[in-house]
């Protein structure tokens, strides 16, 4: 009898055209129902418009005999690369345990590549750099090519948490998207050895309430709605009852597959299709399915911000930015607040807000290259570097965020701020800033019913104009 699988997720991410989709074929061997991207246009066009699935299976290093896990089944998550999708690509990124970063060895990094590097830096712990399309490359220089944009990319990621990570490199499909599939790839093997290397075996935990992130949605005739994604935390059991929290419905498992495998339950880390009757496949394309009354819809929330340095632009009090809380992208307003400036070096908290503290209004996030100096001549003058303790930057900072539509998602998940909506073209990073959600507010009256608790307050200034002074001398005569 085959022994258990163990699953990890390995993101594949990159710039468009960098050869994605045709590594995750490279590597495949089992096809999920969502691999390969089989959106018409997406085959038209040649690139991934989806995120997609599909996996192979290698002996699980170091298993020892006996313990029932002998495989381990590598899920091959091909994220769009296309800069509109980048919400896809959020969605993605928080299902990884490794991400492959596909390098267009001809190109180098583009702008979708840094994206995608943020994303991973966040995201994910470990990085593997794939150098795709060497095949391109003249035959008498291909290594010194090679050579040369390893040198680069060491020295792209010397300032990230991936430095020193392993680069490869691969010709995924040799001659292109249009040569004969007689072609054979080049360095897959290597690169299937480099993975099982650097894989590391997740802890999974199989306690907590079950939540999974569906990316797919279809009905099967005869058989019912099938819903495929992976598990973020908890079990699930034939027969157990799921909630879809964002339509407030509530369906029994009637059937699990894993790649195509009838499966009894699955736990935290498994990709799993699960069958349910009585659903219109139309009503979730993606988003969240969880035991019943598990996950909460909030209106609002509080959150903890950290600015990504790569952002060229201010995060300011009012501003609205796209928001990637859980799986869903909503527009949200923001408001930035800070500790008051005598708790400013507070060892930071990442899994609550405490109430009871009191904190101090700011008109922007706070960060060295960003505080405002004062301006000359006017009534109002805004706040210098040195109005903070001794000019320096507190180390944690918060944002109430108020969405512009109710979003269900877990507490303490992943947020992402974005400017989605600056031009593509533009070799600028979109990502602003990322955090935690550490409380949401479910009650569509936060502002009467919560807000009041929420003890922030501003630094107020006065300015006067001194006239004239009078001499003490002259003061006493009179």
């Amino acid at each position: 009898m085959a022994g258990r699988r163990v699953n990890v997720n390995v993101g594949v991410l990159g710039h468009i055209d960098s050869g994605k989709t045709a590594l995750a074929r490279a590597l495949s061997t089992t096809a999920s129902t969502a691999a390969f991207d089989k959106q018409p246009q997406s085959r038209e066009r040649g690139i991934t418009l989806d995120l997609g699935f599909s996996c192979f299976v290698v002996p699980l290093p170091g298993a020892e005999p006996g313990t029932g896990d002998t495989q381990l089944q590598v899920t091959l998550v091909d994220c769009p690369g296309h800069a509109s999708l980048i919400r896809t690509i959020i969605g993605g990124a928080q299902i990884i345990d490794l991400m492959m970063l596909v390098i267009d060895v001809t190109k180098g990094m583009q702008t979708q590549s840094a994206e995608c590097l943020v994303i991973g830096q966040i995201a994910c712990q470990k990085l593997v750099v794939v150098l795709n399309k060497i095949d391109l490359l003249a035959e008498g220089k291909r290594q010194a090519a090679i050579d040369k944009m390893t040198k680069k990319m060491q020295k792209t990621l010397e300032n990230t948490k991936f430095r020193g990570a392993p680069i490869i490199p691969v010709a995924a499909k040799p001659g292109g998207p249009e040569a004969p599939e007689t072609e054979a790839p080049q360095g897959i093997s290597e690169l299937i050895e480099l993975l099982k290397s650097q894989i590391s075996i997740p802890a999974r935990d199989p306690s907590g309430p079950f939540l999974m992130s569906v990316d797919h949605c279809f009905s099967i005739k005869g058989q019912g709605t099938v819903m495929t994604g992976t598990i973020l935390s908890g079990t699930i059991s034939l027969g157990d009852s799921v909630e879809i929290p964002a339509l407030k419905v509530v369906k029994k498992v009637k059937s699990m597959q894993m790649f195509h495998t009838p499966v009894t339950s699955a736990t935290q880390g498994d990709r799993l299709g699960i069958c349910v009757t009585q659903f219109d496949p139309k009503l979730l394309e993606r988003g969240l399915v969880c035991a019943p009354e598990s996950l909460h819809t909030i209106h609002a929330a509080l959150i903890s911000v950290e600015k990504i340095p790569y952002f060229r632009g201010l995060l300011q009090t009012k501003a609205k930015f796209h928001i990637t809380v859980g799986h869903e992208t909503v527009m949200g307003r923001m408001l930035f607040f800070s500790p008051a400036p005598d708790n400013f070096d507070l060892e930071p908290t990442l899994d609550s807000f405490d109430l009871s503290r009191e904190y101090l209004f700011q008109e922007q996030y706070l960060c060295k290259d960003s505080m405002p100096t004062a301006t000359e001549g006017g009534d109002e003058v805004d706040r210098k570097a040195d109005d903070t303790p001794g000019g320096q930057c507190p180390r944690q900072q918060w944002a109430l965020v108020e969405f512009e539509k109710p979003v269900t998602c877990p507490q303490l998940c992943l947020v992402i701020g974005s400017r989605l909506d600056a031009d593509i073209h533009t070799n600028t990073c979109r990502l602003a800033f990322h955090g935690v959600l550490l409380q949401g507010l479910e009650d569509k009256n936060y502002t009467e019913s919560f807000l009041p608790a929420l003890r922030v307050y501003k630094l107020k200034h006065k300015h006067g104009l001194v006239e004239r002074v009078a001499s003490a001398l002259s003061l006493r005569r009179s």
